[in-house]
């Protein structure tokens, strides 16, 4: 078989790509317009992007404009991941021996000319694994094999885990609760002689605070499924079946349950606590919950979702709590119990391929000690 000669440059590329990639969980970013360029993201990275540039930079001002250039490109991806802030390792292979690089706002510029360059402080104190994984005995066509090979295998498994993730899947519990609510309501309405008055819902289970202070702690759940009219039941259950759908497909069947659940009961319980005094019936504080839940399942996966999470799931969530706080008669405090729970759930249980054990562990720890809140001031305020 002929030998592959290959130039310094491209044999570094190809190394430093194949353990970003493969050993820093990184992913290629296509930004048009750019060439002799590589450039990646990991959201979750100790730099959000590492460019490797291997074109020559011959003097001050082409180095300036090539700090814009990455500048603009940060300022996208920010935009795009919804990310608060984000930060960027510059390496450049082909740079004027007299040019100086100087640190930018959260830009670490590293000149990398050959593989000694690699022990660099400001790349090892990072990445410290760096030089074990750089596959420095392998070269040439060898080379351009196991890369090619290794980057195809973690592609492929990322796939599987996005296409599991995302697929279309049979929705079985929000279809449930729908139906549960709506003959709850048919037998309440019908017992009731059609008349829903707040007595009527209190004595079917209406969240209350006094009576669950007394020792009728099941309110916290019955209060959920109940609704105080047609029109009240109909504008939730059309919300649980657009955002249910999407948090059990995205989070797991039994996952989006005891996530509907845990909200209705943060929600319940703060309503409690911030307006003892009224009868609060509905399941708008779960449906808040699932809308928590997908804030969190959106940002890890914002890669794919940011757009959605910033331009309609975040608007929906303050334009509701917005009009509950201008409208009389709705319950916003068990809105927002319901959204605080429904995230912190979904924390505690984790969304697949991105949570760590640290990240559920937090959230587990997190929700309960908000739980525990809550109920010491109910009961014991």
């Amino acid at each position: 078989m002929a030998s592959v000669m290959m130039d310094k440059k491209d044999e570094m590329i190809m190394r430093l790509v194949h353990y970003f990639i493969t050993e820093q969980n990184y992913s290629p970013i296509i930004v048009n317009g750019v060439k002799d360029e590589v450039w990646l993201q990991n959201q979750d990275g100790p730099y959000k992007i590492i460019r490797i540039n291997a074109n020559y930079i011959h003097n001050e001002e082409q180095f300036d404009y090539d700090l814009l250039k990455l500048r603009n490109v940060m300022h996208q991806v920010k935009k795009k991941t919804v990310s608060f802030s984000i930060n960027a390792l510059n390496i450049l292979l082909d740079v004027n021996d007299n040019i100086k690089t100087r640190e930018f706002k959260n830009i670490n510029s590293v000149v990398v000319k050959n593989v000694q360059d690699i022990n660099k402080k400001s790349i090892i104190d990072t990445f410290p694994d760096i030089n074990n994984k750089l596959m420095l005995d392998t070269k040439g066509i060898d080379l351009i094999m196991n890369v090619t090979n290794d980057i195809n295998q973690k592609t492929e498994k990322e796939n599987k885990l996005y296409e599991k993730v995302f697929k279309k899947k049979k929705i079985v519990f929000t279809n449930a609760l729908i139906v549960i609510n709506i003959l709850i309501f048919l037998i309440v309405y019908t017992l009731s002689g059609t008349n829903l008055s707040a007595y009527h819902l209190l004595q079917f289970g209406g969240i209350y605070a006094p009576l669950i202070k007394a020792g009728e702690l099941w309110r916290v759940i019955t209060g959920v499924f109940l609704h105080a009219g047609i029109l009240h039941l109909l504008i939730n259950m059309y919300s649980l079946y657009l955002i249910g759908t999407q948090v059990e497909t995205y989070i797991g069947k039994y996952k989006f349950l005891i996530i509907y659940l845990a909200s209705a009961i943060s929600g319940s319980l703060l309503s409690c606590v911030i307006n003892p005094t009224i009868v609060s019936v509905g399941a708008s504080g779960a449906i808040f919950g699932l809308l928590g839940s997908l804030v969190y399942f959106g940002y890890h996966y914002r890669l794919y979702l940011g757009s959605v999470l910033k331009n309609q799931i975040i608007p929906i969530i303050f334009c509701n709590l917005f009009l509950g706080f201008l409208v009389s008669g709705i319950d916003n405090a068990a809105h927002i119990g319901g959204l605080i729970g429904g995230y912190l759930m979904t924390m505690a249980l984790g969304v697949e391929g991105k949570s760590t054990k640290r990240d559920r562990l937090n959230g587990i720890i997190t929700f309960s000690i908000y739980l525990l809140f809550l109920l010491y001031v109910v009961f014991f305020r």
